[in-house]
């Protein structure tokens, strides 16, 4: 796949956004963080984004951009507008442990590298990034080290991030995570419920799974297996998606990351809830798809 410079598609939710221009993405992040934070810099959220948009498209030394074609940029960005929406939500509640502009800084540094372990080096010349889909968790914990640590990144910082890009991994031991904060912990679980509903809830999200299974079949090969582990078609990872929502998302969700996707919710947390709405429209459209009852919630 030849490498593309990434422009956006998806409208935020919440509030329209024209994701087809990246800053307008940045513009309505830094919209949450500085009503967040008054004192807040006003250059920190396009900052940070101009970094992200130079290690995607190749502008970091020694990398390749980012030739995934599920786990992309965009991808990325919903994870992002997400995360800031659902901070934001759980900020305006008044909820406690309150998380300081520092540390919302951290957590927008790790949603946006959380999946830089699917970018390739200069002399990696075989297949996509999606082959290190098994190990792209901590292979995004050593490129975000260097990379912020290359930006003047202390230690503990740097750890934080790393905290929180452990909680997007499907098998993580949250409880084992050595977080250095409850507010810490806080964001990590709020950034692996972004990751997980910024995507299901896109609009594109059905017609992305055949993507996403080439990327499995990718990754499987790549580990010695003949196709994708656990799905024998596209059909059958489309079929399996809604029982991945009952049985893994949403426990997930709800116990491990401690019920924060309430904070998405309008007025938080008890208001109506868009992102478990697109979701749920998305998950009755591959019922009919792949005709199994349709059900309602």
């Amino acid at each position: 796949m030849q490498a593309q410079e990434y422009r956006l598609t998806w409208s935020h939710m919440l509030r329209a956004t024209d994701t087809r221009d990246p800053l307008a993405v940045a513009g309505r992040i830094r919209s949450d963080y500085l009503a967040m934070f008054a004192s807040g810099d006003p250059l920190f959220i396009p900052r940070v984004f101009g970094w992200a948009m130079d290690c995607f498209n190749g502008r970091f030394p020694g990398y390749q951009p980012n030739d995934a074609r599920y786990h992309d940029l965009e991808h990325t960005l919903q994870g992002a507008l997400c995360l800031s929406a659902l901070l934001r939500g759980r900020s305006e509640a008044g909820e406690q442990p309150a998380v300081e502009q520092a540390q919302f800084e951290l957590a927008i540094l790790a949603i946006l590298f959380h999946d830089a372990g699917y970018l390739k080096r200069l002399d990696d010349t075989t297949g996509t990034g999606a082959k290190y889909t098994a190990t792209h968790v901590q292979r995004s914990c050593d490129f975000a080290a260097a990379f912020l640590q290359s930006k003047g990144y202390g230690a503990a910082a740097i750890q934080s991030v790393q905290n929180m890009i452990r909680c997007t991994g499907l098998g993580a031991n949250t409880a084992a995570i050595p977080f250095q904060s409850n507010a810490e912990r806080v964001c990590g679980f709020a950034l692996g419920t972004a990751d997980l509903l910024g995507q299901m809830a896109a609009p594109d999200y059905v017609d992305k799974l055949p993507v996403l299974y080439e990327e499995f079949v990718e990754a499987g090969r790549f580990m010695g297996k003949p196709g994708a582990e656990g799905f024998t078609s596209v059909e059958d990872l489309m079929r399996k998606t809604p029982g991945f929502w009952d049985k893994y998302v949403l426990p997930k969700i709800s116990s491990d990351f401690r019920g924060l996707f309430r904070f998405l919710a309008r007025p938080a947390p008890g208001g109506v809830n868009e992102y478990l709405g697109h979701i749920e429209a998305n998950l009755n459209r591959i019922r009919q798809l792949v005709g199994t009852p349709t059900q309602a919630r």
